[in-house]
């Protein structure tokens, strides 16, 4: 659905992208992932026909977007950061403007207008002026605008910016709610929001893209050893040394203590070895009382740091 080969983009002598090459399958939800300033709005502007590549080419639905624009916007459905906004409209005139504007025959203006409502759930503000709602319903008009015409593509840049943590929940589920029906590309420097919406992650860095696959394999590939977090009473000093002691134990990490007397440990080791078993046995033998044992894994944090790291070191 969308294929980017090389794409490069300077301001000046100053680079924003540089041989940027990724694909994203119909119906699927790709997180695009960078701190800010590392490219990805620059990349969305280029998709979304706002100005050209400097070199390089983007297709959107088999349309190329330098040659074929138009073709290009009548398939994409986009949500600046910034989203444009009327507050001195009410949301369904407001609505109507942006169909209108989009080109969507007269006909069938109430109907989309209505179904975008009805999918973002804003039908309730329906008739309140866009300047009065809270930055959440705001941020549901923003994606219902994209989605009037009912564009075969979604880029939504950074949807999520500003909002609660109820908010966010919200967007992240109207999102996800949208899955095998719209191909999406979503942007982000908040790296769990791609682990719970995105099927797969394209990670950019400084104008290149450093990563490009699901979290899962990403941390399969990344992770070069297991963790498990322990929590034991007992004497802290002397846990650390026993564990330390075990067969493939690469490093033990006091976390602090979590309870007077119960102290947290990471336990890392060969990520070949399975010292479940062990671990155990040690704190049986020593007559120490468990609190708690599980297996830590990568966050996407984690990920993102090591990726980022490795380009930088290569």
């Amino acid at each position: 659905m969308i294929e980017v080969e090389h794409l490069t983009k300077y301001y000046g002598e100053i680079r924003g992208i540089e041989d940027v090459s990724f694909s994203v399958g119909k119906g699927e939800i790709v997180g695009f992932l960078g701190p800010n300033g590392s490219g990805k709005t620059t990349t969305m502007r280029i998709l979304t026909c706002f100005f050209p590549p400097t070199r390089g080419k983007a297709r959107v639905a088999g349309y190329e977007v330098t040659q074929n624009p138009v073709e290009v916007r009548k398939r994409i459905g986009y949500m600046p950061e910034t989203v444009p906004l009327y507050p001195d409209m009410k949301v369904a005139t407001y609505l109507g403007f942006v169909a209108e504007s989009k080109r969507v025959e007269k006909s069938k203006r109430k109907s989309a207008i209505g179904e975008a409502m009805e999918q973002c759930g804003i039908v309730d503000v329906a008739h309140r002026l866009v300047g009065n709602l809270s930055k959440g319903y705001r941020q549901r008009v923003g994606v219902a605008q994209a989605l009037i015409g009912n564009p075969e593509v979604l880029i939504l840049d950074e949807p999520t910016i500003g909002l609660d943590p109820q908010q966010v929940v919200e967007i992240r589920n109207l999102i996800k709610s949208l899955a095998g029906k719209r191909t999406i590309i979503l942007s982000t420097h908040i790296l769990p929001e791609a682990s719970v919406t995105c099927e797969k992650v394209i990670i950019i860095h400084q104008g290149r893209i450093v990563a490009v696959d699901t979290p899962q394999r990403l941390m399969e590939r990344l992770e070069k050893s297991s963790r498990t977090v322990l929590q034991i009473e007992g004497a802290a000093q002397e846990i650390a040394e026993r564990l330390r002691m075990i067969p493939g134990v690469i490093k033990v990490v006091e976390q602090g203590g979590v309870s007077p007397g119960v102290c947290s440990f990471e336990v890392e080791y060969e990520k070949e070895r399975e010292i479940s078993s062990e671990l155990l046995s040690v704190v049986s033998r020593s007559k120490w009382k468990l609190i708690e044992m599980r297996a830590e894994k990568m966050s996407l944090e984690d990920i993102f740091i090591k990726v980022v790291t490795e380009e930088q070191e290569t």
